[in-house]
């Protein structure tokens, strides 16, 4: 799977549940919330005040080192 900006909350943690640690780290503590399951990666690092692209590439250098 390509994870992208408009990858959503849901189909990121489907793919791989471990996303959420990454997700955590960065300071978004809600990847369980009900509500942020349908939000995009972008609109949900928006609402938490982060940067998408530094949060995008620790995802991907969390499922790189998977490889």
């Amino acid at each position: 799977m390509t994870i992208t900006k408009e990858t959503t909350m849901g189909e990121m943690l489907r793919y791989d549940r471990e996303i959420a640690y990454v997700l955590m780290e960065c300071g978004m503590h809600c990847v369980g919330c009900p509500s942020s399951i349908g939000e995009s990666l972008e609109m949900a690092c928006e609402v938490h005040g982060l940067e998408v692209d530094e949060v995008l590439a620790k995802i991907q250098a969390y499922l790189d080192s998977k490889k």
